[in-house]
């Protein structure tokens, strides 16, 4: 009923799946960061993503921790799994009981596999446009575009519903708080997938890091011109970083923050807010 891949960069750890199926995302994908990610589907055994995570924390490689999982569960062949470890091993395994088209792929640091499909092109797309994909984007953007490429081959044979992206890295989380860097699910659309990817743009707009080379210095025309939209917005403060600051949490830039310094994309959003008309 799913079709999934999971994945790692080296540095972070993650999952992408879709299905027609509602809310696939809190039932498939499971990440940590240094540890491994595991998709479990088909009649999924939630209790592979736990017990699956602390046999890789253990030091069981992917094929082991996939192997002791199945070997415990008597509702082995429904299920299908797919999991990645720290230092990049794949495995998947399709149960032979798994609604037809049912199957996986596996190579270096990735794991594909699922079921109910329109047919094997699902996952060799998704593998393609795995190895298609620049590892500059990033973990989430490379494993949407493999799993929208598998959506675009045929995906679910009963249609959309659902679709989440789910990755782990050291820090990763909301001010450092957590490993979870990017944890989004659309639980019930007829185009899940191409709404996942919105919802990442605006995952990136508020919570991306900003680029220490990029950034502009906090003074003359551009601090008088930042200074200005601030108070008309109702942010007036002696400090022009104080101020900014104000304003970015009511927004939602505070990860965007450098003292001393403003980030481009934050300039322009500040921009946008001030020139917008009033209601």
């Amino acid at each position: 009923m799913t079709f999934s891949i999971v994945a790692t960069d080296g540095t972070a750890w993650g999952v992408a799946v879709a299905s027609k199926f509602l809310a696939v995302g809190a039932a498939v994908p499971a990440a940590a960061a240094d540890v491994g990610a595991i998709a479990t589907q088909s009649y999924a055994n939630l209790a592979y993503r736990p017990d699956g995570l602390a046999l890789l924390r253990d030091g069981k490689s992917a094929a082991e921790t996939l192997d002791a999982l199945t070997a415990a569960d008597d509702g082995r062949e429904q299920r299908q799994a797919g999991i990645v470890d720290r230092q990049g091993k794949a495995a998947t395994f399709t149960g032979s009981a798994c609604h037809e088209w049912a199957g996986g792929r596996t190579g270096p640091s990735y794991a594909i596999q699922g079921n109910i499909l329109t047919g094997p092109d699902v996952v060799d797309s998704i593998e393609r446009a795995w190895l298609a994909t620049d590892p500059a984007l990033g973990l989430a953007r490379r494993l949407l575009a493999a799993i929208a490429a598998g959506d675009a081959a045929g995906g679910d044979r009963r249609g959309r519903q659902s679709a989440a992206v789910l990755v782990a890295s050291n820090d990763g989380g909301y001010a450092g708080s957590s490993d979870i860097l990017v944890d989004l699910r659309v639980d019930d659309s007829p185009a899940p997938i191409p709404e996942l990817v919105r919802l990442l743009d605006l995952h990136d707009l508020y919570f991306g890091k900003p680029d220490p080379a990029t950034t502009l210095v906090l003074d003359g025309q551009l601090a008088e011109e930042v200074r200005r939209r601030l108070a008309t917005l109702g942010f007036a403060h002696d400090d022009i970083d104080a101020a900014l600051a104000d304003w970015a949490g009511v927004e939602n830039f505070e990860e965007r923050l450098i003292t001393g310094r403003i980030d481009p994309i934050v300039l322009e959003q500040l921009r946008q807010r001030h020139d917008r008309p009033s209601d």
